[in-house]
This record gives C-alpha cells, structure tokens and sequence, in this order.
C-alpha cells in the first residue's frame, strides 16, 4: 500500500465508523435496544475492516519509484557524526 492508499485507507476508515456509530445509537434508539445498537456497530465495524485492511488495488494508484541497486551503490550512505567532547564534571 503507498502512501496516498494509506491515508485514504484512514479516511475511510474515520468516516465509516462515524456514520456506523450514529447509525447505530439512531437504531437503538428507535427501536429501545442496546443490543441492536451494538450489533449494528459491530457489523459496522466489520465492514469497515474488510474494506481498509487489505491491501486492495485502489489503495496502489500511487507506487512509490525506488533507486536502483546499481545507483544506490554510487551514492554512500551518509556516516553519523560522533562528537568526542565530553562534559567536565565540577566538584
């Protein structure tokens, strides 16, 4: 999944369950049922999970284009800098 499919995996995700949750406590309330309530946002949940979970070819419209092993190998990785001051302690 690229980047682009990932943040619209969690947008969808937000606006799923939010529409599931006021869907939901809407039922439960009409018909005086917490378990209808809860079973209504748990499928909710379900689907939402089976629509942003995988890893579906919508989500990869945008792949991300690596370098190449022969051209990495003419750029060095950069070395991290190890400072040798070292702090006096005063007694």
């Amino acid at each position: 999944m690229d980047w682009q499919g990932q943040k619209l995996a969690e947008q969808i995700m937000q606006v799923m369950l939010l529409v599931f949750a006021v869907v939901s406590f809407g039922a439960g309330y009409v018909l005086g049922s917490f378990q209808m309530m809860m079973l209504v946002y748990a499928g909710g949940v379900t689907l939402t999970a089976l629509i942003t979970i995988p890893n579906w070819p919508f989500f990869n419209r945008h792949p991300l284009k690596w370098l190449d092993p022969s051209e990495a190998e003419k750029h060095p990785k950069p070395q991290v800098a190890v400072s040798s001051k070292k702090k006096s302690s005063k007694k």
